[in-house]
């Protein structure tokens, strides 16, 4: 895995770019590829390369070139089916000079075009310079595991792996968009293509984009589809089943080609038990695991970890962290998320991609998507008890039921009806809604919104993000099953956006690790979309044909447990006797009158009330967690511009010139 970066001018074919400033870009991100680094430089174009080096080691070195070195290649990621595509490739001619996926990334796209984009089994964001039509080809894979970003300002187009290497451009203005923080503090992430800065921009998932002297086009390559509305299926329960096992056994089995040793993360639930048992009956040998736990036991999922370790009998690190490291090091978790974040939860990840990283390990599988894709999230039971619920409103009995939902939470556990219809019952009788599964999600985000200063609800005016969502929806939208609009939204904007990026691409890349996701197979997410409702969604059983079809096959307690999600603790991290310095310098009226975004009285109200630990709400601790990030995103990115550009730091620099 790697970080790339790039300054095309576009508009003037004799301007330069100096090769200083795509070493600054590239040093700010070098964490992503400590290994190697290299630059290509042409009249008006220039685009690098940091690597992480996981397959060919000794000669995949990039930039790299193909057809007499007419396209030129830098690319993050890895192409799991590459052996089979060189192999198509030969058979066509193609002669390669390394044994990397990068280079038959270049030779698929000098064959087919874009079209090679609909061949690729990966996890990718590539840049590729066609130096005869002088046109740059961006692409990023098909659900957004790779981040790419770009900006364009007086006919220069400027790209990087992450935001923070496009502000090393000098010819970039830095600011913080308004609009961009409304989304934020409603779906916890942007709607692509936006960001938290202005003119900043992403490659949305599953696109690609061309730019030359003419235009810049961007184009939709693939998009996730459910089948209409009451569409029977073909499949029996049964085979489906068995397909699925295949897929899943082959979607694991690609993901273990490494040129280095493969790890897995174990949580403790279904999803990384499922791989981990993959695994071991793809490739026996000594597995290497690792997990983290919670000090605070509320969070903790300890027991269920060493459970499948031992069961699965593998080489397992096991850690825990406390509220005060959590504190600390959230710190260094938004200088890499890049966007304010609403929650502690990625924290944990950085510090357990630290420990794997610390254990000379490089890749590790992880079960992310297969809550997203088998409907396992609560979000999509409760949407359904709703719906049960909507047809008697005043039924005492029916709102009950979302206490099987969340049995961890204390407040939950023992609920009153009245108490369940006043948190759940916003917007109950709007089942024609589209949107009808988030709307009591993304309306309790947004009630963050009221510590928006005057300025920013000023410059907002009436703005509505919810209708951004429009723009992502696929033609279709409207004609699938309720269930096929839920798992979009929340495929297409959660886990896009804030899953895979603030707590999975961002807090692996962090500490050089490369997570691959085998439930994110593109044609086990085809194939996961194409099945009845009540496959994946059972009743209230949750991941329904997964379960079935690892009976046997887990720890019998991991296979049965409650749905629990992962969540880190947020206020105790943040104040106590041992508090980080910074929260209380971030949170002072000084920097909130200064910074701008906040209510300085609204801010200190909600600081004494966490001082006094009493009656603290969920819509607290993400107003907590969603102030104090956008602070800090303030403070690295507009205010100090704290990140270490040594261009001493890269490493085993390759510098081409053509001119």
């Amino acid at each position: 895995m790697c970080g790339i970066a790039g300054i095309y001018n576009y508009s003037a074919s004799d301007k330069p770019v100096p090769e200083n400033i795509l070493k600054k870009m590239l040093s700010v991100i070098r964490y992503r590829g400590p290994d190697e680094s290299g630059i290509y430089i042409g009249k008006n174009i220039g685009m690098g390369n940091v690597r992480l080096s996981i397959i060919d080691l000794s000669t995949g070195q990039q930039p790299i070139s193909v057809r007499d070195k007419k396209y030129w290649i830098v690319y993050n990621g890895e192409l799991f089916n590459y052996l089979e595509l060189k192999q198509d490739l030969e058979k066509l001619g193609c002669k390669f000079s390394t044994t990397t996926d990068t280079e038959v990334v270049v030779q698929a796209y000098a064959q087919y075009g874009i079209d090679c984009l609909s061949k690729f089994n990966g996890q990718f964001a590539i840049a590729i310079w066609d130096k005869k039509k002088k046109e740059l080809f961006l692409a990023r894979d098909r659900v957004g595991i790779r981040p790419l970003f770009y900006t364009q300002n007086n006919g220069s187009f400027t790209f990087c792996s992450e935001i923070k290497g496009i502000f090393e451009n000098p010819e970039v203005k830095r600011s913080i968009s308004p609009k961009g923080l409304s989304q934020i503090f409603t779906f916890w992430t942007t709607i692509t293509p936006e960001t938290p800065f202005e003119n900043i921009y992403e490659l949305p998932p599953g696109h690609y984009m061309t730019i030359n002297s003419r235009e810049t086009k961007i184009e939709k390559y693939w998009s996730l589809s459910f089948p209409e509305k009451h569409q029977v299926s073909d499949r029996s329960f049964y085979e489906a089943t068995e397909e699925l096992r295949d897929l899943f056994n082959d979607a694991v089995k690609i993901r273990l080609r490494a040129d280095v040793e493969v790890a897995a993360y174990l949580s403790g639930g279904l999803d990384s038990s499922v791989t981990t048992a993959f695994i071991k009956d793809i490739e026996p040998n000594v597995l290497n695991t690792f997990s983290i736990g919670f000090k605070d036991k509320v969070f903790d999922e300890t027991g269920y970890q060493l459970e499948a370790s031992k069961y699965f009998s593998t080489n397992h690190v096991a850690f825990s962290c406390t509220s005060e490291e959590i504190g600390s090091a959230f710190y260094d978790t938004v200088k890499h998320t890049e966007f304010p974040i609403l929650r502690t939860a990625p924290t944990p990840m950085y510090l357990l991609s630290k420990k794997v990283r610390e254990n000379n390990i490089k890749v590790v599988i992880t079960g992310e998507g297969a809550d997203e894709m088998l409907a396992g999230y609560n979000i999509f039971k409760e949407a359904k008890i709703r719906r049960f619920w909507s047809k008697e409103p005043q039924s005492a009995i029916r709102p009950l039921l979302l206490t099987k939902l969340y049995p961890y939470l204390p407040m939950m556990k023992d609920a009153k009806s009245n108490v369940l219809k006043m948190f759940f019952g916003y917007k109950l009788d709007e089942t024609g809604n589209p949107y009808y599964s988030h709307l009591l999600r993304w309306h309790n985000t947004s009630r963050i919104k009221n510590y928006f200063s005057d300025d920013i609800k000023s410059k907002l005016g009436e703005y509505d993000p919810i209708l951004e969502v429009h723009k992502n929806l696929d033609s279709q939208f409207a004609d699938w099953g309720d269930l096929g609009k839920s798992q979009f939204l929340e495929a297409s904007i959660f886990m896009s956006g804030y899953l895979l990026s603030s707590q999975g691409d961002r807090m692996a890349m962090a500490n050089s690790v490369e997570g691959r996701y085998p439930f994110l197979d593109h044609r086990i997410i085809e194939f996961a979309a194409s099945l009845p409702e009540d496959f994946k969604l059972n009743g209230l059983n949750e991941k329904y044909i997964l379960k079935q079809m690892m009976k046997g096959k887990i720890p019998e307690s991991i296979l049965t447990r409650h749905k629990q999600a992962y969540r880190a603790p947020i206020h105790t991290s943040f104040f106590g006797d041992k508090s980080p310095s910074y929260v209380e310098e971030m949170l002072s009226e000084n920097s909130i009158n200064d910074f701008g975004f906040f209510d300085t009285v609204k801010v200190n109200k909600l600081t004494e009330k966490f001082k006094t630990g009493r009656n603290i709400s969920e819509v607290d601790n993400m107003a907590l967690a969603g102030i104090l990030s956008t602070q800090l995103i303030n403070l690295f990115f507009i205010k100090e511009k704290t990140f270490d550009s040594s261009e001493g730091n890269l490493t085993n620099m390759k510098v081409v010139e053509e001119h």
